[in-house]
């Protein structure tokens, strides 16, 4: 029986010990050894003073040391923050600040790349390094603590009371104003998702799932837990290229993977032997609809592989999937609602709409979460009570808002229509405009005013537009300000296209005429 989200390693550890639990290059786990290796770095976790429910961030690639620290965390009664390992200084910082986070996990060479941020975030009191401490002379201006994992001093965890609606941990996702807000998922998130998609995906220990996207991604963590909860086995990898994914499916006899629109277009670019889409029990699909032409090659390389098309919020981990019996029958449809989730579509009035009436998507739950971390405001725009009421209850239950316009049909599968914010779609990701025109600023002095729009493209779902105004004391090429603007960008918010403008069009508030440029843009860029 698990209950915790620890538990998803140290129950599995004890009823079947031998089986492969983390697959990373050569390197390879069973479930036992990772239970104890997981164990001891919860006693040195313990041992630097963590109380219950502090912050331990990580901030790694997809290794398995990365994975024990985060199940670590909890099992020293902390609460983990994986931090997308791609990600630059300044995204890193306001996650560190944001949710005051104590203790970060990383390694020597991402820490000089932090080194000019990590006095400013002053709840940080141990930098926990999984290699190498740096020469004095690399980090003379960093006063937090340094440690190694391996040496930590181990201290006998503290026993405390613990409830299946603990905060587990904080996923950090984009919001439609300003920077990312941190999803707050309680020990009975995590354990009830792995329960409902593990159901529907028919996963067993003899599964072996590849483990493709970020971990700081609520479908990447989605991966691991998974195959934890069933005793399957997990392969780690960082995407690079799309043919170091063939040779590691064909190596590890990959049975499951799950990816994202436009990588699923990447990867359906290159030859695919018959050794490695043989034994492919499934494939799916999150972060975005699947282009038509994209799941016909996919479907025609898998041959084997049963499709299942998902949909989900960080908010509420998993909400829907189309089984793959009703992939040809119900085209373009997200679904129903995965086990242990309501799907509701409802008016601006609270009223559940009718077959074919558009409405916003509301999930109710165990998945629903604890709400974004330390933000009344945004927390009760996105979770309210729920729309139907039960006659008879008192108390009030929460549900999440998605924002994002559906309708159902009159078989009751959902169907997505569009967003009611402004958010960019990109990769995978979800991008806040404001994100990467905070970035523009800082990064890049001659900036006088910047707006990022998404546009419609065939390989990214949106590509990113950024519109700038630049000072009048300053004169720049626009492929010079693009290179700027980039510095302060991962990879996946870097623009696809940039000019500069004399003016930006206002509103009758003085106010960016957003909505008009994001038209514009849309017509002169979209598929381009």
């Amino acid at each position: 029986m698990v209950t915790f989200f620890d538990e998803l390693i140290s129950y599995t550890a004890s009823v079947k010990p031998n089986n492969q639990a983390i697959i990373y290059k050569q390197q390879s786990l069973s479930y036992a050894l990772l239970d104890k290796q997981t164990s001891e770095i919860a006693l040195g976790l313990s041992g630097l003073g963590l109380q219950r429910s502090e912050r331990v961030a990580v901030f790694l690639p997809k290794l398995p040391v990365a994975v024990m620290c985060m199940f670590a965390a909890t099992r020293a009664n902390g609460t983990f923050v994986p931090i997308n390992s791609v990600l630059k200084a300044l995204q890193v910082q306001h996650i560190l600040n944001d949710c005051n986070v104590k203790v970060l996990v990383t390694s020597s060479d991402r820490l000089k790349a932090l080194s000019s941020i990590i006095n400013q975030c002053p709840d940080l009191k141990h930098v926990v390094l999984i290699d190498k401490l740096p020469a004095k002379a690399e980090i003379t201006e960093i006063d937090t603590q340094l440690s190694l994992l391996a040496e930590l001093p181990a201290e006998e965890i503290r026993q405390v009371p613990r409830v299946e609606n603990d905060m587990a941990a904080i996923l950090y996702t984009s919001g439609s104003t300003g920077k990312p807000k941190g999803v707050v998922l309680s020990h009975r998130n995590l354990v009830c998702g792995a329960h409902s998609v593990s159901s529907y995906l028919h996963n067993d220990e003899s599964d072996v799932i590849l483990a493709l996207l970020p971990i700081s991604f609520d479908a990447g963590l989605s991966q691991i837990t998974t195959a934890f909860f069933v005793g399957a086995s997990c392969v780690l990898m960082d995407y690079f290229l799309p043919g170091d994914v063939v040779k590691t499916i064909e190596k590890h006899k990959v049975t499951g993977l799950t990816a994202v629109p436009p990588l699923w277009q990447q990867l359906m670019k290159i030859n695919w032997p018959d050794s490695a889409t043989a034994q492919l029990r499934y494939f799916a699909n999150t972060g975005g609809a699947m282009p038509q032409v994209t799941l016909a090659k996919i479907r025609d390389t898998f041959k084997n592989a049963a499709p299942y098309l998902m949909y989900g919020l960080t908010e509420a981990f998993r909400s829907t999937y189309l089984p793959p019996d009703k992939v040809d029958e119900r085209i373009g449809s997200m679904g129903k609602a995965i086990p242990n989730a309501e799907i509701m579509v409802v008016d601006e009035d609270g009223r559940e709409c009718a077959a074919n009436e558009p409405g916003e998507l509301v999930h109710r739950g165990p998945l629903v979460s604890l709400g974004y971390w330390n933000d009344v405001e945004k927390t009760a725009e996105r979770f309210k009570p729920v729309p139907v009421k039960r006659n008879g209850l008192v108390l009030t239950e929460m549900a999440v808002w998605s924002g994002d316009t559906v309708k159902k049909d009159d078989s009751g599968y959902l169907y997505f229509v569009g967003r009611k914010d402004e958010m960019i779609k990109t990769s995978g990701y979800r991008v806040s405009p404001m994100e990467i025109e905070e970035a523009c600023y800082q990064g890049a002095e001659e900036v006088a005013e910047a707006i990022a729009c998404g546009v419609s493209n065939l390989e990214l779902g949106q590509a990113i537009v950024l519109l700038i105004v630049v000072k009048d004391e300053h004169q720049i090429s626009e492929k010079d300000l693009l290179n700027k603007c980039k510095k302060n960008l991962p990879n996946f918010m870097h623009p696809k296209w940039l000019e500069i403008r004399s003016h930006l069009p206002r509103n009758p508030n003085g106010k960016v005429d957003r909505s008009m440029l994001s038209k514009e843009m849309k017509e002169k860029y979209s598929n381009k």
